[in-house]
């Protein structure tokens, strides 16, 4: 008799089904097969003193486990639930009519507990996909499926509970969807600071609230101590919580990833990633050998990437955030794998205007102009055109931090980004996306109309400063998000001015 238990294995953000098939006939030994890995083949002796510890026997048959489909390879101790079950189900030790209208994933500790696993959201979603009656998960993984259930979904600490539930047994206390989240486990609140803390830099708290109202890329340039790093942790104040819809793509990358053990259902805040600037090209972009993990652009989606010293990077990293910036997705290939990650994520950049990091500041600037137009020249042509607000910033006036002067508040900010967030929100509907900087070409030509005289001054204007045709397109979606701050239909003459003001750096680098 052959016994099926359904489980999966993630790909990416998306899950596919595993099919655990167990027999049992005449014969000895317990065989694995289905292209598993280590951590798969180590199961059979977990699974075996957790079955022994609650009283199951091992038969004295030969027992076949196989993983289909038998191409793909099988990663990580989420199948211990599966196999487990399913010989418990195979020998007749239980009768489990309804183990096959489940998909369960759970590793076994030695006395037959139930430890998390990672991907609980994209497992949660084939569930649902394939029709199933539930979704058997550990508690503590089953946890982030709060506030996402499209079917039934058990939390289960012990193999005991599994088998209840197989069994036909009421569990409904299990049910994922009756647990009360005010009493689990809330992700850390991060303590970001207030605009209002930081005196002085109006024209840059601008050109980051237009930054975060339509989700364009910033750079800010400055002497070390003018606060372009407690500029930039001041932003997610001012930034809206994520919809459902953005929660729930956010959190299948968290998922997969394993990083959502402190989340008690959907995130909510967005994220908010600040890596060394000697991170790893892998590190940045993702990836792995067998299993290919989500990096730093994937974590930050919907959210905020932070890179301090930012050409201070290896030129190899830095340049390698074209194709994020520019397709809002990441593709990582290895020989036999090929995964694309969602990538669309605000970047924030920082970084000093020469090697010694006092240009422009009075005569404290000890470099030489070649060796300042050096540093600068990092920032590669096609790098800097994906960069909507380029921001100078000064060191605050003296007389501004010693007399406290408050500044505007980020709450009050804050409201003025969630009304233009808010139009952008109508405006998409439909449309797959959620903010101004991720529109493509078409969808610019239909939200970015201009006026002829408007056009005729874009047109100067980029004869004049040498914009190229993707400044020109980006700069027509940093006016739209000024007009939708302005709560104004039409984008006017002053909306292109003010956007193409942010754009210094597309000059010639002799002005530095």
């Amino acid at each position: 008799m052959i016994t099926n238990v359904f489980g999966a294995r993630c790909l990416g953000i998306k899950a596919i089904p595993v099919t655990v098939e167990v027999d049992m006939t005449s014969g000895i030994g317990i065989h694995l097969t289905g292209l598993a890995d280590m951590a798969v083949k180590e199961s059979l002796t977990r699974t075996i003193s957790a079955l022994q510890f609650l009283g199951y026997r091992i038969p004295g048959k030969k027992i076949v486990i196989n993983l289909a489909p038998a191409d793909i390879k099988k990663k990580g101790s989420g199948y211990d639930l599966a196999i487990a079950a399913g010989i418990i189900a195979v020998s007749g030790q239980e009768y489990l009519p309804e183990l096959s209208a489940y998909l369960m994933m759970g590793e076994l500790g030695l006395d037959g507990s139930v430890r998390k696993v990672p991907g609980a959201l994209p497992i949660v979603e084939l569930s649902a996909g394939m029709g199933l009656k539930g979704c058997i998960l550990p508690a503590e993984s089953a946890m982030e499926t709060i506030g996402y259930n499209p079917l039934p979904v058990f939390g289960v600490t012990t193999l005991s509970e599994v088998i209840r539930i197989v069994s036909g047994m009421e569990c409904g206390h299990l049910l994922v969807r009756n647990m009360n989240p005010a009493h689990t486990v809330q992700e850390e609140d991060r303590c970001s600071a207030d605009f209002a803390d930081i005196y002085g830099q109006e024209g840059a708290k601008r050109g980051l609230e237009t930054a975060a109202a339509g989700g364009h890329n910033v750079i800010m340039i400055g002497p070390p101590g003018s606060g372009k790093s407690s500029l930039a942790k001041a932003i997610p104040g001012i930034m809206p919580e994520m919809d459902r819809e953005e929660a729930l793509q956010t959190g299948m990358i968290y998922s997969v990833a394993g990083k959502s053990g402190l989340s008690a259902g959907l995130m909510k805040k967005r994220p908010f990633r600040a890596p060394h600037h000697s991170t790893s090209l892998t590190t940045l972009l993702g990836g792995g050998t067998d299993y290919i993990m989500p990096g730093e652009v994937s974590l930050a989606h919907n959210g905020i990437l932070f890179l301090d010293e930012f050409l201070e990077m290896p030129r190899k990293t830095m340049e390698a955030l074209r194709g994020p910036l520019e397709d809002r997705k990441v593709t990582v290939s290895r020989l036999r794998a090929k995964i694309e990650y969602p990538a669309s994520f605000m970047l924030v950049a920082a970084t000093n205007p020469c090697p010694c990091g006092y240009y422009g500041e009075d005569d404290r600037c000890r470099c030489t102009p070649g060796k300042r137009e050096a540093y600068l020249a990092r920032l590669s042509g096609p790098l800097a055109d994906r960069i909507d607000i380029h921001l100078w910033i000064h060191p605050a006036d003296r007389r501004k931090l010693l007399g406290r002067d408050k500044s505007e508040p980020s709450s009050r900010i804050a409201e003025r980004v969630a009304a233009a967030k808010e139009i952008q929100k109508k405006r998409f509907a439909g449309d797959g996306i959620f903010c101004n900087a991720e529109m493509d070409t078409k969808l610019t030509e239909k939200y970015c109309r201009l006026s002829p005289d408007t056009e005729n001054f874009l047109f100067k204007l980029s004869e004049q400063s040498g914009f190229s045709a993707r400044a020109c397109s980006r700069i027509l979606k940093l006016a739209r998000t000024i007009a939708d701050l302005n709560k104004d239909t039409d984008i006017s003459i002053r909306h292109i001015s003010e956007a193409a003001g942010y754009r210094f750096l597309d000059k010639s680098l002799t002005m530095f």
